[in-house]
């Protein structure tokens, strides 16, 4: 009897029927999957996109990788036009070139059918995303009840991403120590994708709620998250999840 371990990747992560055979294209789809794509959004977007084409080619009766053209790509994206936006059609595009150039390198497939297709035109000019004026954004964190720790704690989240424009992620993501004061000034540090940081000077008003926040939080260590969750006696890391809520 054996105790060997044999790793297995998720049921979501096997590749669909017309990518299986031969074995090497399945193993070379799963290694694109796990281990060139590491953000967990990218890779969940890649693979509803490699689905969804899939899932058309078996309605047209494509059942061989190797049968897929550069017509075919385009006809499944001009179908996609009728049912999603240009971005999420551009997405689908991006995904299927990406997954057929990394199995152009490992020998799967001699060209990329996907490489040839244009994508349709979408230009952005104006943002979609309200953003708040000074009056309004003031009688938001106004608004705020500060008598507790948790009030503290909203209003010094809520000041952070209208002070500086940080992402929902990256303000979750700080730590007690990257809000420090240097020259005189309270500076935050922001972790953003990419493994990229950014120091952002604070206003006077977002040093006074974060200061009043931290101090409420007394005994935090300079590692331990920043803002963090009431549920289980303010121990863990405040997620996005427990955040809207």
């Amino acid at each position: 009897m054996t105790t060997e371990i044999i790793l297995s990747p998720a049921t979501a992560l096997q590749p669909v029927p017309l990518f299986t055979p031969p074995p090497n294209t399945a193993r070379r789809v799963l290694e694109f999957f796990t281990a060139q794509v590491n953000n967990d959004h990218t890779r969940k977007a890649n693979l509803n996109a490699t689905r969804r084409f899939a899932a058309w080619c078996n309605q047209k009766g494509i059942r061989q990788l190797a049968d897929v053209q550069a017509f075919h790509v385009a006809a499944f994206l001009r179908d996609l036009q009728g049912d999603f936006s240009a971005p999420t059609v551009k997405r689908h595009l991006a995904a299927l070139r990406m997954l057929f150039d990394w199995l152009v390198t490992g020998h799967v497939l001699e060209t990329n059918p996907a490489h040839a297709v244009r994508g349709q035109k979408y230009v952005v000019k104006k943002g979609k995303t309200q953003v708040l004026n000074t009056d309004e954004a003031r009688a938001l964190l106004d608004s705020i009840d500060t008598s507790s720790v948790v009030g503290l704690r909203d209003r010094a989240l809520i000041g952070l991403m209208v002070y500086t424009f940080a992402r929902v992620n990256a303000a979750l993501e700080m730590k007690v120590k990257d809000y420090y004061v240097q020259g005189r000034r309270g500076w935050v540090q922001l972790h953003e994708k990419g493994g990229k940081e950014y120091a952002v000077p604070c206003q006077h008003s977002l040093e006074q709620f974060l200061d009043e926040y931290i101090a409420a939080e007394s005994g935090s260590a300079s590692d331990s998250p920043i803002f963090r969750t009431v549920a289980c006696g303010r121990g863990g890391n405040l997620t996005k999840t427990a955040m809207w809520q």
